[in-house]
């Protein structure tokens, strides 16, 4: 997202001189993610009358989330949090998460004249920034345990078992997509990304022959199994937000299917970073955008959403549309235009609130 700290490596698009330059790999996973959520969201209303935009939907809900948090965990930091990074907490998720909420009730309250802001039941899509919050809070105190990634993955399944940890405050999806989040993190201090990047075009172009592979696989078995998905509810395993006795897991072996999705979830981001393109591209640079893309598409696809326009049985050509729609709003959402107009929302810097340090004290946090 715009705010996240961004690390930079020597790679395959350094200056001969060895200094460090932004990695134009993970603005463009940045971007080509978020782009798979806004799809996403795009086309939700067509998969109740439509097994094609079905099985579609459950190839993108597969990994589309996943790998857009462990994306952002790949930009966390571990390190403890000096007076800089936790007044950007605030100014960067804190403030944009109250300014949004507060808007989206003031929609509701237009749209069906109820007016009621309630901080603890997000709306839509803001979750994911309450998440974001939680996951950089804990992440100094995660990464002082011995195996941080596999004690995410036992807290994600526990959790699915306990009925009392619900959307409130987005806790459900928080515990239960923490592996990603420190995957990533884990990701940004291996040597994955300095190899990947000085590797040969011919090496890659096997590796993402393979990854081809994966998703026409995983795209296969979507489509001929669409029957059994639907009856299963395999979709709300997918979003990582309700307990499984609530979608009527009562058996014990209901958290083998969280593992299973978050197996099938990490095979499905490799592959995605596999294609992504390592060097500059013509939205490499909307990658740093990510945020007002987020904050933003959802005004943009509530009347298809609430309108029902999208319901019912609708023509074979709203799927494609609506994708090539999706895309053509990330375009539109990051370009320098739309973040000028809307950065006091997105990006506020209240002064007012946050009172002032001096650079001597900056200087000695840990991280800044």
């Amino acid at each position: 997202m715009t705010s996240l700290p961004v690390p930079r490596h020597p790679g395959r698009d350094a200056p001969a001189t060895g200094s460090k330059v932004r990695l134009p790999l993970w603005d463009n996973a940045r971007y080509l993610a978020i782009t798979l959520v806004v799809i996403g969201h795009a086309i939700l209303r067509l998969i109740s009358a439509s097994d094609t935009s079905y099985s579609v939907y459950l190839v993108i809900y597969a990994f589309h989330v996943p790998v857009f948090v462990l994306v952002s965990g790949y930009f966390a930091k571990s390190s403890p949090p000096g007076v800089k990074q936790l007044k950007r907490l605030v100014t960067d998720l804190v403030l944009p998460y109250v300014i949004f909420e507060t808007i989206w009730t003031l929609v509701r309250w237009a749209v069906v004249g109820t007016l009621n802001l309630d901080l603890a039941q997000p709306s839509w899509t803001l979750w994911f920034i309450l998440s974001l919050i939680a996951w950089r809070v804990a992440l100094p105190y995660l990464a002082q345990l011995r195996y941080p990634l596999l004690i995410s993955v036992i807290i994600s399944v526990w959790a699915g078992y306990i009925g009392a940890i619900t959307s409130e405050f987005a806790v459900s999806r928080t515990l239960g997509l923490l592996p990603f989040f420190v995957l990533g993190w884990r990701l940004r201090g291996s040597d994955l990304t300095r190899r990947w990047l000085s590797w040969s075009p011919a090496t890659v172009a096997v590796w993402r022959a393979g990854a081809v592979l994966v998703f026409a696989a995983v795209a296969l078995v979507a489509f001929t199994g669409i029957d059994f998905w639907r009856e299963i509810g395999v979709r709300r395993f997918l979003l990582f937000d309700e307990s499984y006795p609530a979608m009527g897991y009562d058996e014990w072996w209901a958290g083998a299917v969280r593992l299973a999705v978050i197996v099938v979830a990490v095979i499905l981001s490799f592959a995605f970073l596999v294609l992504v393109p390592r060097r500059r591209t013509i939205f490499t640079d909307l990658g740093q955008a990510t945020l007002y893309i987020y904050l933003l598409h959802t005004f943009v696809l509530y009347p298809f959403r609430e309108s029902g326009i999208l319901e019912g049985d609708t023509p074979f050509w709203y799927l494609p549309a609506m994708i090539l729609f999706a895309i053509v709003v990330t375009f539109l959402l990051a370009s320098r235009p739309v973040q000028k107009i809307f950065r006091p929302l997105v990006e506020p810097k209240p002064r007012w609130l946050l009172r002032r340090v001096s650079p001597s004290v900056d200087a000695k946090e840990p991280g800044s």
